[in-house]
């Protein structure tokens, strides 16, 4: 007699939690946050080599995630407060949850305050770089607490995931995420806060047509000496026919039309936005020589399909041919060289790249007959070279 007493009260305990709105289905809460985690990390990824207006749906799914993920966090909050109150019930696994929820907390408020009220720099990071090392961070973690749980959250049973109640759950979260972000920007708008002034990409407008004044910056933290113009040289190799090796006064010549001791106006030039993942936008108006100039000089071989840009500390970067060919080497912005922290003597300009992409301080311009794998590593790695640490 006294066991079905027990399970009526269990299930009526059960029903009151339900009924209560107590989250009956925190298995598809879980994954549901997971897959919000992970899709607003692989789209800021792709935001950060995506520059061209035709990329802005990037940046909108981005921001529409990540107000997913508020929404989410919320409903995963009303369910576990009464346990984060009581630290004393904490485990390892709650442990890590706290942390993982922290950080929830610190990416959003860091996003949020970046589309609303601009840079917020706090010590070796501006708001945006923060904004990135806690995503990162925060995916890591995730996948470490649903590595820990999987027991606990595996396997998602039909039950969880069919039926109207979780079908207009689900639907509504997703349509709200969705919803909130042109509300968003609407709000800017009407409220006339600095996010209004922010590009598709999320960069804040700095001293555009300035010259040499706008931000600079490195991927990673390249830092050469200055180098001095009468000894750099500049190659062209890989797959051509002719390589070249150019002196400063030969590139500025070449920029000219061969024409001898050009004045900057006579250069080759081009107007482009520089659009660093720092959170930035800048354009200017650039100075040079056409890298296709460059090419018709070398020859490349018929099955040449990229172009890789070498830096003196290593750093590389590679374009698809018709691409390069557009593209500029810069010396000079409007009629003063471009300064050392720039990418003296001559830098990458690649019109709708981001900023990591213009590769600073070229040396070797090189054709080649496949993609280069190892321009990911480079990048991440040249700041430990000499040059690179400035020896």
């Amino acid at each position: 007699m006294e066991q079905p007493a027990a399970t009526n009260k269990a299930s009526h305990s059960k029903h009151k939690r339900h009924k209560s709105g107590f989250d009956p289905f925190p298995r598809l809460t879980d994954w549901s946050l997971a897959l919000a985690v992970g899709l607003a990390f692989a789209t800021g990824l792709l935001s950060l080599v995506s520059g061209r207006p035709d990329d802005w749906l990037i940046f909108a799914l981005h921001g529409a995630l990540g107000l997913w993920l508020m929404l989410l966090l919320w409903g995963k909050l009303r369910r576990t407060l009464p346990r984060l109150v009581r630290p004393r019930l904490w485990d390892r696994r709650m442990l890590i949850g706290v942390v993982v929820t922290a950080l929830v907390g610190l990416a959003l408020a860091s996003g949020v305050w970046w589309v609303f009220a601009g840079d917020l720099p706090l010590t070796i990071f501006n708001l945006l770089g923060w904004h990135i090392v806690l995503g990162t961070g925060l995916t890591a973690l995730v996948a470490a607490h649903m590595l820990a749980r999987i027991r606990r959250i595996w396997p998602i049973r039909r039950r969880m995931i069919v039926g109207r109640r979780q079908a207009l759950r689900f639907g509504a979260l997703l349509a709200g995420g969705l919803a909130l972000w042109p509300a968003q920007q609407v709000a800017n708008r009407v409220l006339q806060l600095p996010g209004a002034a922010r590009r598709f990409t999320g960069s804040y407008e700095t001293a555009s047509y300035q010259g040499n004044i706008f931000p600079t910056t490195s991927w990673v933290a390249d830092q050469p000496r200055p180098i001095a113009s009468d000894g750099w040289r500049l190659m062209v190799g890989g797959a051509v026919a002719h390589p070249l090796t150019l002196t400063y006064d030969a590139l500025l010549a070449l920029g000219a039309g061969d024409l001898p001791n050009p004045t900057p106006d006579q250069l080759d030039h081009l107007d482009a936005l520089l659009d660093c993942t720092g959170g930035f936008y800048s354009a200017q108006h650039w100075r040079g020589v056409r890298v296709g100039r460059l090419l018709d000089l070398a020859k490349p071989a018929h099955d040449v399909s990229y172009i890789r840009f070498v830096s003196v500390t290593g750093y590389r970067w590679s374009l698809p041919l018709a691409e390069a060919r557009a593209a500029l080497l810069a010396t000079h912005l409007a009629d003063e060289e471009i300064s050392d922290a720039h990418g003296f003597p001559a830098r990458l300009v690649a019109p709708g790249r981001r900023g990591f992409e213009w590769v600073k301080w070229v040396t070797r311009v090189e054709a080649l007959t496949a993609p280069d794998p190892g321009e990911i590593i480079a990048i991440n790695t040249s700041w430990l070279t000499p040059v690179g640490r400035g020896e």
